[in-house]
């Protein structure tokens, strides 16, 4: 296996609870589109969602194991530097997460360039409260 380069090949859970969070993409809170035909505005605008999503579930961005990238085709490959470079500023850089990058043909949304999800480690710090569960409801013949 060829040494990782930014990312880490592994990453495993012992304990805690893991979150799964949906993707996210570059648009703000009222769903308008941030920085179009600007992947690195995009980027920057993928990763405050990130962390605005992770800090609601009780985690911060160091906790994050794993991340998936979604770029469209349309993307000079060139910018996937600045896209590690942008994540440093967020991610834990000492203990990078399990990363793998695709290119895609489009995203769910035209304009979006860069798409991302992630798992978060709940032994260091996403916890989140339990509901209580409801029994199962009876099912007729």
């Amino acid at each position: 296996m060829p040494p990782p380069v930014g990312y880490s090949h592994i990453a495993k859970v012992t304990k805690g609870t893991i979150v799964y969070l949906a993707g996210q993409v570059a648009s703000d809170a009222s769903g308008n589109l941030i920085g179009e035909g600007d992947f690195e505005a995009q980027v920057d605008q993928v990763f405050r969602n990130l962390k605005i999503a992770v800090e609601a579930a009780g985690g911060a961005m160091a906790d994050i194991v794993k991340l998936n990238y979604y770029l469209v085709a349309d993307v000079d490959q060139a910018s996937v530097p600045k896209l590690r470079a942008m994540r440093d500023r967020y991610t834990n850089v000492d203990n990078p997460p399990a990363s793998m990058l695709v290119v895609v043909t489009r995203l769910a949304r035209s304009g979006w360039l860069a798409d991302r999800d992630r798992g978060g480690d709940g032994d260091r710090r996403l916890k989140r409260k339990r509901r209580p569960r409801r029994a199962p409801s009876a099912v007729r013949p």
